[in-house]
């Protein structure tokens, strides 16, 4: 599967706004957008005024690099997201909260959601107590994400724990530290996810 290999402190200096592709290494004063809070580039200093057409694409350009998603998967989220009920854009961001990935990473398992991803993808977790190494597999209400008993003992994971724990769990999760275990209790509301994002602003983009 395609994904972004290069470096993602580019990717917050162009967006302008810490998107915390590095987890909490964007706390410190290693982040490269309090370092350098321009575009990057030989033109990223150069005051320039965005179109409307610009101002959309910034939008959209930034929730889909917050998830780490690739374009197409992207545009597939979003037509999905506009043949369901409800509104369009809350919907969107629902589904993408939803992925393995983000929970893991939302219960603390992983600093990043890029960090997520590689767990997953190497078998660490359990949904239902079914090894999944799909990090776009979408969890469902009820489901228990839990890290596999071999795995519990693994550094990496055991850090983020403790690094997260000051970040909080967000209310639509349920997470259990002494058992390795989180679930997933309902689908979470949009001002329930923090996000510096105007999803209104990614349907206008999509219906132009």
């Amino acid at each position: 599967m395609a994904r972004y290999t290069k470096a993602v402190c580019k990717l917050c200096r162009r967006e302008g706004v810490k998107l915390f592709l590095k987890g909490s290494r964007c706390n410190t004063d290693k982040c490269a957008l309090d370092k350098r809070a321009y575009a990057p580039g030989q033109h990223g200093q150069r005051r320039v005024k965005l179109s409307e057409y610009g101002i959309r694409l910034r939008e959209k350009q930034k929730l889909r690099r917050i998830y780490s998603i690739m374009e197409r998967q992207f545009e597939r989220y979003f037509e999905e997201a506009s043949r369901k009920k409800g509104v369009t854009g809350e919907t969107l961001i629902q589904l993408l909260e939803t992925r393995l990935d983000n929970v893991v990473y939302r219960l603390g398992f992983a600093l990043s959601r890029a960090q997520a991803r590689q767990l997953i993808r190497h078998g660490h977790f359990l949904v239902n107590q079914q090894r999944v190494d799909i990090p776009s597999y979408r969890v469902k209400s009820g489901d228990e994400i839990s890290v596999k008993e071999s795995s519990r003992g693994l550094a990496i994971i055991k850090l983020a724990l403790e690094a997260s724990s000051s970040r909080g769990t967000p209310d639509w999760l349920e997470l259990s530290t002494e058992s390795f275990m989180g679930r997933l209790k309902r689908i979470p509301k949009r001002e329930e996810v923090s996000l510096p994002v105007q999803e209104r602003m990614i349907v206008e983009f999509y219906s132009r």
